[in-house]
């Protein structure tokens, strides 16, 4: 995670998860090899990211990587889990301030558009397409933490959809609407004319009638 040019109260929300042990301070050297470690995991992928490679992205040897991880399964591990913690984390803190069912989608929305257009990017493009590098029980953390994030969404919608606002499955709702934000990143031009923002309200008219 970079912090850099972020708005004040994701840094508050960094500041806080890092305060309750949650997530790693990104400011730090362990929280730096972690940013870099997303970056080198999405572009080279986690099987072709060796050891090496992540200490040189930091400018350290080798062995000083195991000052902060045991191993490159470790850091994999670590970089899932917070980014989880921290985007579940967000879109809690942004129910909680949404006032209607409508606006709840929009911002769930919003912040899984950011998430993986935005600050966290690399760390989200990673767990979507190396979890399965994860042993069997660091998996199940994973998938712990994931159904956590999931069910937010599902109670969302099915709260809409009682107030009539949805006619569709949540289940497949849900489904629809994670491939199309996933999908996003192959085509979103964030230098270009159309905003997050936008994207987001635009998606919103998929969910809500």
């Amino acid at each position: 995670m970079n912090v850099v040019d972020v708005a004040p109260e994701i840094l508050k929300l960094v500041d806080d998860l890092v305060a309750d042990g949650r997530v790693t301070d990104p400011r730090t050297p362990k929280g730096r090899l972690l940013a870099k470690a997303a970056k080198l995991f999405r572009v080279k992928g986690y099987e072709r990211t060796t050891v090496r490679d992540l200490a040189a992205a930091v400018g350290i040897q080798s062995g000083s990587i195991f000052h902060h991880f045991k191993s490159k399964e470790e850091i994999l591990l670590a970089l899932m889990r917070e980014v989880i913690v921290f985007n579940t984390s967000r879109m809690q803190s942004m129910l909680a301030s949404s006032d209607n069912p409508k606006e709840k989608v929009l911002n769930l929305i919003r912040c899984e558009l950011e998430a993986i257009n935005g600050l966290t990017g690399n760390a989200m493009s990673v767990l979507v397409y190396e979890w399965r590098s994860l042993n069997k029980d660091n998996q199940k953390q994973i998938l712990v933490l994931r159904d956590i994030y999931e069910q937010l969404w599902l109670d969302t919608l099915a709260e809409a959809k009682e107030q009539g606002m949805i006619v569709a499955d949540v289940f497949v709702l849900r489904r629809y609407l994670m491939g199309a934000i996933s999908w996003s990143t192959t085509w979103y031009d964030p230098k270009g004319d159309m905003t997050l923002e936008t994207m987001a309200r635009e998606a919103l008219t998929l969910a809500i009638k």
